[in-house]
């Protein structure tokens, strides 16, 4: 797939007709003397039905299926684009004044429909909020503006500045800075250099009444609570995310590699385990269950182990030698180490989704988190879960971000139900895998995080305190005009008729 360099990347094109609604929603409507007094802000604004439709979807792999049939989830009713923040502020002002849900999105690659207007109203394009800001050689840390594409970002530091963020999504080169930030996004090389809420040093945000805030700037600090993560994962609902300081690294100078095969899951998994407490952390530490390491690497029944590590030449050589010991110890064989590079040459490759869709298939993936006690049960339950619905072909799983005292297992499932069935299996393949992961003292996501496709399970997940998770809404966003609809709380425009 051949991506749009520096703007938002279309998932897969829409069938014939004209775009429709699939959700029946309430829809706010922007009329034409708001539309006057946006534009006078400004900012950008448009409502060709073309732009809207495409602006008002992400990479939902079951809205993926509706564009098929022509329909997005729902659609905005105009989109403004502002060029800088004080355009953002005065937008939100407008909108909090005339009660106008507005909701956030730049790359738009999104895969749990978070950045969709569900009621309507605004949909505010931060693409145009871009580029690197300033870099601090001496304390190793970035002002970036939300907008900027991650390629791009990655590339201009890389060239320009000699440094590294170290974030690197599949995503890539279709999400923005923003768009870490909003759902707390991993990158492959997370062990190593942390997920974007350990990157993140300080952020710019925008309230629902225009108020501009700062937040973090310290290496460390206890003025309080830390409100970077506030709004870190909020996905746009309590603000706007428009600058963030971000920590960087000197490019490596160094790298190892390791390829290893064991006869089982558990026991890979307990292998990375004791290389994490060890204090080792490869970049890359990836596991691979027979399904997929077959799939991918034609390798039959071995679960496959993927290693790669960068960085000062004395640490690399340090983590290669654990990686080896704790693998020798555990039984493993040695596997192909050209398997790592074909890892890298296709980490980035998401044309998969959209030809598997296209030929009727439902597939998606569902990535959580858990405590390493609990890993095993939870992928023998939650693959023993989504085998059972009627019409799976196929699930898989691999875990690819290690810490401490747990991990993230990352789940891939494939069915072919009759086509007028796809969305009810879609729907029970996450109710039964969710819960699965949830009875087995799993975390509902670990970097993808809820818009709409989770929101159903997060008062589950969050128990007693998804109650405060309300209370900061309703501070913070006393009108409910960001992001209605998402992360499962209430919001002032009505009811949604799906999920």
């Amino acid at each position: 797939m051949q991506t749009n360099r520096g703007g938002p990347t279309p998932p897969i094109a829409f069938g014939d007709g004209e775009v429709r609604d699939h959700l029946r929603t309430p829809r706010v409507d922007v009329d034409d003397a708001t539309r006057a007094a946006l534009r006078a802000t400004g900012a950008a604004v448009t409502d060709t039905s073309t732009t809207v439709a495409e602006a008002s979807r992400d990479w939902w792999p079951l809205a993926m299926i509706w564009a098929l049939d022509a329909q997005v989830a729902a659609r905005a009713s105009v989109v403004v684009t502002p060029h800088d923040t004080a355009e953002v502020q005065a937008v939100l002002r407008l909108c909090n004044d005339a009660r106008i849900p507005v909701t956030a999105a730049a790359g738009r690659s999104g895969v749990c429909g978070a950045s969709v207007p569900v009621f309507g109203g605004v949909l505010l394009d931060l693409t145009a909020i871009r580029g690197i800001v300033s870099v601090d050689q001496t304390s190793l840390t970035v002002d970036v503006r939300a907008g900027t594409f991650g390629d791009v970002f990655e590339d201009e530091l890389r060239a320009e500045h000699g440094v590294t963020c170290g974030h690197w999504p599949q995503s890539m080169a279709l999400s923005t800075v923003g768009g870490w930030v909003a759902c707390r996004g991993a990158g492959q090389m997370s062990t190593r250099y942390g997920k974007i809420e350990d990157i993140v040093e300080g952020l710019d945000v925008v309230l629902a009444d225009g108020t501009l805030i700062h937040t973090g700037g310290a290496p460390r600090a206890a003025v309080g609570p830390d409100l970077n993560q506030v709004f870190l994962g909020s996905e746009g609902t309590l603000g706007i995310v428009v600058g963030a300081r971000l920590r960087a690294h000197h490019l490596p100078r160094s790298e190892v590699r390791g390829a290893f095969a064991f006869t089982s899951f558990e026991v890979g998994l307990d292998t990375m385990r004791r290389i994490i407490q060890r204090g080792a952390t490869p970049a890359v530490l990836r596991l691979y269950d027979a399904t997929e390491a077959d799939r991918s690497y034609q390798t039959g029944a071995a679960h496959l182990l993927l290693m790669l590590d960068e960085g000062d030449g004395h640490i690399t050589e340090a983590t290669r030698r654990i990686v080896d010991e704790e693998c020798t110890v555990a039984g493993a064989d040695l596997a192909e180490v050209g398997f790592v590079e074909q890892w890298l040459g296709h980490r980035n490759d998401v044309s998969a989704l959209e030809a598997l869709i296209s030929r009727g298939l439902v597939v998606d993936t569902m990535e959580i988190s858990g405590p390493w006690r609990a890993l095993p049960q939870i992928y023998a339950r939650t693959t023993e879960a989504i085998r059972g619905v009627e019409h799976t072909m196929v699930v898989s799983a691999h875990q690819s971000h290690s810490y401490l005292d747990g991990g993230c297992l990352y789940f891939t499932f494939a069915g072919r139900p009759p086509a007028d069935g796809r969305e009810p299996y879609y729907r029970a393949v996450w109710d039964a895998g969710q819960r699965a992961v949830l009875a087995a003292g799993g975390a509902l996501s670990h970097h993808h995080g809820v818009g709409l496709n989770r929101a159903r399970f997060v008062p589950e997940a969050l128990g007693a305190g998804f109650g405060v998770l309300q209370a900061v809404k309703d501070a913070l966003d006393p009108n409910g005009i960001l992001n209605p609809g998402k992360l499962g709380l209430g919001n002032p425009f009505g009811e949604l008729a799906w999920p």
